[in-house]
């Protein structure tokens, strides 16, 4: 499984300006709470359990 790991998105300033907006005011529960809820709305339009694994994998990476 190879994940796309360039540059990919269309206009990743924007995105980041978005993402950073729908924190705007939340507490760091509500902020974590949002994150995680992307994560799963983003697992779910993606759908395949080889692709999520191998993200995971990928994220993971770095950490001890």
């Amino acid at each position: 499984m190879s994940l796309k790991t360039d540059p990919n998105l269309e206009n990743p300033d924007a995105f980041y300006a978005d993402r950073l907006a729908a924190h705007n005011g939340l507490s760091d529960a509500d902020s974590h709470a949002l994150n995680a809820q992307l994560v799963l709305i983003l697992a779910n339009h993606i759908g395949d359990g080889d692709t999520l694994r191998a993200a995971l994998t990928l994220a993971r990476e770095g950490f001890s």
